[in-house]
């Protein structure tokens, strides 16, 4: 067994005790570290300066309000719009809460800094104040925490912070850290029901970016992925994706642009495609070598579009479709990929063309035969 830390209300202390898995919480936030596993239970969004500077928050209105706390919660003073807090020195922390309710796509407001920082706590308590705890649903709030650090260079760890909502709504996280070059880390996201577009762009140009959250969703929604890692170029290895349902778009440029990106999963477990649903998933991801197996048999209008052009170093695909008469299903998917490689097909299938839509010119095709299922 582990040992567990479980942490008091003033965060400067830690109760340790040995437990088995009945001690874990459901819909709360747990940190791993040295093989041991914290109970982050800040009740306030809070940040942790790493070096002496002031933040900034643009969004707070007469009924959008925010507050602030330097001394863990005991006072707090209201943060007028487009304001500067006063200076936090390094090592210490601000917290923030709030009745926010977003008015349209610009969600909340959007966070600023002029020093590093450390983002942990509970992002409900931008939404619900001190009401914040236990709160897991973000219904009528669309576009809740979208853009809220977008464009912030300044945020480094997002580990700590805590996304408990499991109701998701339209674009909720959308471009949430979009353009944080700095950040490396990067909280949970442990929804399993999910929203149009509730991630999109959710981490786009986060150059940072090395290891990427679990998504366990197994029924997607329209762009609920679409481009929510594009141009993080420091991601080498990509998440693990468990969708069987799959909606219009909810891939659609998920990994285009990262550059470090060399490995994927096996194969991508759905067999029933949709439109659009993995155009451009892989754009331009020059690191890549090997397609993951795509192993459904009947193709959709767009679906594989765009799926690894210009991915340079690729020299194998394994695909086992056997009807593509689908309008533009395999269009440009295989532009710009290696000169030399290996197709792997279905053996039934005879109807491939040739060329960047079908099978690249130059490349060794092979005939794979699918298993036969075994029934119990």
């Amino acid at each position: 067994m582990k040992e567990y830390l479980k942490k008091f209300e003033t965060m400067s202390q830690y109760q340790v005790y040995t437990a088995s898995t009945e001690y874990i919480t459901p819909n709360v936030s747990y940190i791993e570290e040295d093989n041991t596993l914290i109970y982050n239970d800040r009740k306030y969004l809070t940040f942790k300066a790493l070096e002496n500077g002031t933040f900034k928050f643009s969004g707070s209105t007469t009924a959008n309000t925010l507050s602030y706390s330097t001394d863990e919660g005991t006072t707090w003073t209201p943060l007028a719009d487009n304001t500067n807090t006063p200076t936090i020195t390094a090592g210490n922390t601000i917290m923030f809460k709030g009745t926010c309710t977003p008015q349209n796509n610009t969600g909340i407001g959007r966070f600023s800094s002029t020093a590093r920082f450390d983002v942990e706590g509970n992002t409900m308590s931008l939404l619900f104040g001190d009401d914040s705890e236990g709160k897991t649903s973000l219904s009528g709030k669309n576009y809740a925490f979208c853009g809220l650090f977008s464009g912030c260079t300044t945020i480094v760890n997002a580990e700590r912070m805590n996304l408990p909502a499991t109701t998701l709504t339209t674009s909720c996280y959308n471009s949430m850290f979009s353009g944080c070059t700095r950040l490396t880390t990067a909280p949970e996201l442990p929804a399993e029901t999910l929203a149009t577009g509730c991630y999109g762009s959710m981490f786009s140009n986060c150059t940072s970016l090395a290891t990427a959250p679990s998504l366990p969703a197994t029924a997607l929604t329209s762009y609920c992925y679409g481009g929510m890692f594009s141009n993080c170029t420091s991601l080498a290895t990509a998440p693990e994706l468990f969708a069987t349902t799959l909606a219009a778009s909810c891939y659609r440029d998920m990994f285009s642009g990262c550059t470090s990106l060399s490995v994927t999963q096996k194969e991508l477990p759905a067999t029933t495609l949709e439109a659009y649903c993995y155009c451009g998933m892989f754009y331009g991801c020059t690191s890549l070598t090997e397609s993951p197996i795509l192993p459904t048999t009947t193709l959709v209008s767009y679906c594989y579009y765009n799926m690894f052009r210009n991915c340079s170093s690729l020299s194998s695909v394994t695909c086992l479709a056997t009807d593509i008469s689908a309008s533009n299903c395999t269009g440009s998917w295989l532009v710009s990929v290696a000169s030399n490689g290996t197709f792997n097909k279905a053996a039934s299938m005879s109807s491939w063309t040739s060329g960047a839509s079908g099978i690249p010119n130059g490349w060794t095709v092979q005939d794979v035969t699918p298993p036969t299922p075994t029934y119990q």
